[in-house]
Protein backbone atom coordinates (compact mmCIF):
# COMPACT_ATOMS: atom_id res chain seq x y z
CA UNK A 1 0.00 0.00 0.00
CA UNK A 2 1.15 3.09 -1.17
CA UNK A 3 -0.12 6.47 0.97
CA UNK A 4 0.21 9.41 -1.96
CA UNK A 5 0.61 12.98 -1.03
CA UNK A 6 -2.27 14.81 -2.31
CA UNK A 7 -0.28 18.47 -1.79
CA UNK A 8 -2.61 18.99 1.58
CA UNK A 9 -1.69 20.91 4.54
CA UNK A 10 -1.45 18.80 8.00
CA UNK A 11 -4.57 20.93 9.26
CA UNK A 12 -6.60 19.40 6.11
CA UNK A 13 -5.92 16.11 6.92
CA UNK A 14 -8.20 13.61 8.75
CA UNK A 15 -5.31 12.82 11.71
CA UNK A 16 -7.57 9.51 12.14
CA UNK A 17 -7.09 8.14 8.88
CA UNK A 18 -4.06 8.97 8.38
CA UNK A 19 -2.52 7.19 11.11
CA UNK A 20 -4.52 4.39 10.53
CA UNK A 21 -3.19 4.33 6.74
CA UNK A 22 0.32 4.84 8.12
CA UNK A 23 -0.45 1.72 10.07
CA UNK A 24 -1.34 -0.21 7.58
CA UNK A 25 1.45 0.61 5.62
CA UNK A 26 3.46 -0.50 8.37
CA UNK A 27 1.21 -3.94 8.93
CA UNK A 28 1.87 -4.49 5.44
CA UNK A 29 5.81 -4.93 5.16
CA UNK A 30 6.78 -8.49 4.48
CA UNK A 31 8.65 -10.13 7.70
CA UNK A 32 11.62 -10.59 5.70
CA UNK A 33 12.09 -7.12 4.79
CA UNK A 34 11.74 -5.93 8.87
CA UNK A 35 13.59 -6.39 11.89
CA UNK A 36 12.84 -8.69 14.86
CA UNK A 37 10.04 -7.23 17.68
CA UNK A 38 12.80 -6.58 19.70
CA UNK A 39 14.92 -4.26 17.69
CA UNK A 40 12.13 -2.76 16.67
CA UNK A 41 10.66 -2.08 19.95
CA UNK A 42 14.86 -0.83 20.83
CA UNK A 43 14.83 1.61 18.48
CA UNK A 44 11.57 2.79 19.36
CA UNK A 45 12.28 3.22 23.04
CA UNK A 46 15.45 5.12 22.03
CA UNK A 47 12.90 7.57 19.91
CA UNK A 48 11.23 8.24 22.48
CA UNK A 49 13.99 9.41 24.50
CA UNK A 50 15.30 12.00 21.91
CA UNK A 51 14.29 15.27 22.04
CA UNK A 52 13.83 15.55 18.14
CA UNK A 53 10.95 13.20 18.65
CA UNK A 54 7.96 15.48 17.27
CA UNK A 55 3.97 13.74 16.82
CA UNK A 56 5.88 10.39 15.30
CA UNK A 57 7.99 12.20 12.85
CA UNK A 58 11.96 12.79 13.41
CA UNK A 59 13.00 16.41 13.43
CA UNK A 60 16.07 15.52 11.66
CA UNK A 61 15.10 13.51 8.57
CA UNK A 62 11.21 14.08 8.46
CA UNK A 63 10.33 10.44 8.56
CA UNK A 64 8.09 8.58 10.38
CA UNK A 65 10.35 6.92 13.16
CA UNK A 66 8.01 3.82 13.56
CA UNK A 67 8.31 3.13 9.42
CA UNK A 68 11.95 4.07 9.67
CA UNK A 69 13.09 1.63 12.94
CA UNK A 70 11.13 -1.58 10.89
CA UNK A 71 13.64 -1.23 8.31
CA UNK A 72 16.67 -3.03 9.06
CA UNK A 73 19.02 -1.26 7.19
CA UNK A 74 17.80 2.09 8.16
CA UNK A 75 19.63 4.12 11.12
CA UNK A 76 19.25 6.89 13.54
CA UNK A 77 19.78 10.14 11.66
CA UNK A 78 20.57 11.95 14.92
CA UNK A 79 23.84 13.78 15.29
CA UNK A 80 23.98 10.91 18.06
CA UNK A 81 23.43 7.72 17.05
CA UNK A 82 20.93 5.67 18.77
CA UNK A 83 20.30 3.08 16.73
Amino acid sequence: MKIICKRCLLEDIDRDAYTEKLMEYIAAVPEDQRVDDEEYQRRLDECKGCDKLADGMCAVCGCYVQLRALKPASYCPGEIKRW
